[in-house]
């Protein structure tokens, strides 16, 4: 394997809302966190569309990039993602052209199909059940409206049209990573809550991959759950509050996002551990500086990833401050690895 530069480092933020906090609080701190990820150095930051959560404050999806944006110069501001399924083409151009027109060359849009939310949530946001099932063709038409105006072209998108957004497609199955194959775009998987099937999307991503006028080549991106803290014993504390997040999913508890505790004993049966600690947090990485470093350099030499997204869930926001910290004073250290195997699944 040959080492190549660092890879990019960059963030995903719910503008979650803590227990004892509220929404304000949350949209506050999200525009606070980007400033400082852009004072350190991070290439871009994102915000996910989720709907009906009561620890999430980032269901206007386009509005917080607006926010986050204005009170940001040069960090790069998108959308991880935009659950296209959910809206319109036209309107996302439209609310994306706007971003683009407001802030060039700043803005990024991923999309997903899922509906980021419940299946009653869902019903609430989609009116075309179906909708999903049509989803290379809603890429498409939105990609129409964000591309160069086409002869005879009737419906634009203003602003939006010849803003060129560039655009990601999300996945936490196989599928995505084949359709941004096809079409030649960037992949970004979501192993912060998904990592099943992390190392299989990447493989195929890159064996599939058709060069584009977006890319000559591939661009992976993974997001992973990331804690970093001064010792391991203090990133194991913080941790517990990504441990209750999940554990309150499984059981259909949507609360806001709670303070850590001493231990998980007695807060979880052993089924539910394992669920949470391997179906849904099995990519994270947690611990000390030494620890981050290893357990990031081990994902990097696996995957060959070309930027890490980290995805921070620490209920006092100075924790989230502190994680940023630490992980940019490691990046240096860290060296990518495009082996045979990452190179060509």
């Amino acid at each position: 394997m040959t080492p190549s530069a660092s890879p990019r480092l960059s963030i995903l933020d719910l503008a979650p809302i803590v227990a004892g906090g509220d929404a304000a609080q949350a949209l506050r701190n999200s525009a606070a966190l980007a400033r400082h990820a852009e004072q350190l150095g991070y290439t871009r930051f994102w915000v996910a569309e989720h709907h009906n959560m009561q620890g999430v404050a980032s269901s206007a999806t386009a509005v917080l990039i607006a926010h986050v944006a204005a009170h940001t110069e040069s960090i790069r501001v998108g959308s991880g993602g935009i659950m296209l399924p959910n809206h319109p083409p036209l309107v996302v151009a439209e609310q994306f052209g706007t971003l683009a027109t407001l802030f060039p060359g700043r803005i990024d849009l991923g999309l997903g199909r899922a509906p980021g939310t419940d299946p009653l949530t869902s019903r609430a946001l989609r009116r075309d059940r179906f909708a999903a099932e049509d989803f290379p063709q809603q890429v498409a038409e939105l990609r129409g409206y964000l591309g160069p105006e086409q002869p005879g072209q009737q419906v634009r998108a203003i602003p939006g049209i010849d803003t060129r957004v560039p655009v990601w497609l999300l996945g936490s199955s196989l599928y995505g990573a084949q359709l941004a194959a096809q079409l030649g775009l960037p992949f970004a998987f979501a192993a912060h809550f998904a990592p099943a099937q992390l190392d299989e999307a990447l493989q195929l991503y890159r064996r599939l991959f058709q060069p584009s006028a977006e890319l000559s080549e591939p661009y992976a991106m993974a997001c992973i759950p990331v804690l970093a803290a001064d010792s391991d014993d203090e990133a194991r504390r913080l941790a517990t509050t990504p441990y209750q997040k999940f554990l309150n999913l499984i059981r259909g508890d949507r609360r806001p996002l709670p303070p850590p505790v001493d231990s998980m004993d007695g807060l979880w049966n052993p089924r539910e551990e394992f669920s949470v600690r391997n179906d849904w947090l099995g990519a994270a990485v947690f611990g000390g500086p030494e620890t981050v470093k290893a357990g990031l350099q081990t994902l990097l030499d696996r995957t060959g990833v070309d930027e890490i997204m980290l995805s921070i869930d620490c209920h006092d926001f100075a924790d989230r401050l502190r994680v940023c910290d630490i992980v940019a004073g490691i990046l240096p250290q860290l060296k990518k690895y495009r082996s045979a195997a990452a190179s060509a699944g």
